[in-house]
């Protein structure tokens, strides 16, 4: 994220962003990647959109991934989205969309997903994390 935002905003944002979400946590709809006891990658859906709640037939929202900073480009993200479109899909699933870092919209994109929008992304009370905002088909491979 280095790359893509100064050190201030992120001080402010990273403490927000790096939290926990319970709700998500228990939802079932979480995964997580080791590497020998470590964790390495992380990453879910949920089918109601964050800050809203509103659900939007066919239309799943991707949530919380991240991935090691020392462990990137080897599939992990991959893998972790890959997974959540399978089980997504149970669900009806046939669209992602996600909220995505700048530095994250490369990654978001090879997977098929298109820029629908630039915004601001609140990160608590004082730090604004410039976004964007993804859509597209689930990943081939998981359909």
């Amino acid at each position: 994220m280095a790359s893509s935002y100064d050190a201030e905003l992120l001080a402010g944002a990273l403490p927000v962003m790096t939290r926990a979400n319970p709700e998500l946590l228990a939802s079932g709809k979480y995964c997580v990647a080791e590497d020998a006891g470590r964790l390495v990658g992380c990453g879910g859906w949920s089918l109601d959109q964050p800050g809203s709640g509103k659900i939007e037939a066919g239309l799943s929202h991707l949530r919380h991934f991240a991935t090691d900073p020392d462990m990137t480009r080897r599939g992990i993200g991959r893998s972790i989205i890959l997974r959540c479109a399978v089980d997504a899909a149970k669900y009806g699933t046939t669209r992602f969309q996600a909220f995505a870092g700048l530095n994250a919209e490369p990654f978001y994109r090879s997977l098929g997903l298109e820029r629908l929008a630039v915004f601001e992304l609140a990160m608590g009370p004082t730090a604004k994390l410039p976004a964007v905002l993804m859509e597209g088909p689930l990943p081939s491979q998981a359909r």
